[in-house]
């Protein structure tokens, strides 16, 4: 089942469709515990990861040894624009 992610104010929402709302018995207030779906998350991002990198790859040419690692990217960027005492 696919759910629409939405702003709410500063926050992201999930949107439950009306049949899963009233299959679970749910109500405004209710809480709900995701927590075994940390593991799947995570591993669904690390998928898409992957198979966005192997996209890349296969339609351009990558050198060797090439990292895709947007934290070290960003680490990188913020050094070189970080004024030196900061540093």
């Amino acid at each position: 089942m696919k759910m629409q992610i939405g702003r709410w104010g500063n926050s992201l929402a999930v949107r439950l469709p009306k049949a899963l709302v009233e299959r679970l018995g749910l109500r405004e207030g209710d809480e709900i515990d995701l927590s075994g779906l940390e593991a799947a998350a995570e591993e669904t991002v690390c998928k898409r990861r992957a198979d966005a990198i192997e996209a890349i790859k296969a339609r351009a040419w990558i050198p060797e040894g090439f990292r895709f690692d947007r934290e070290e990217f960003y680490d990188e960027l913020l050094q070189e624009r970080l004024p030196r005492h900061w540093r």
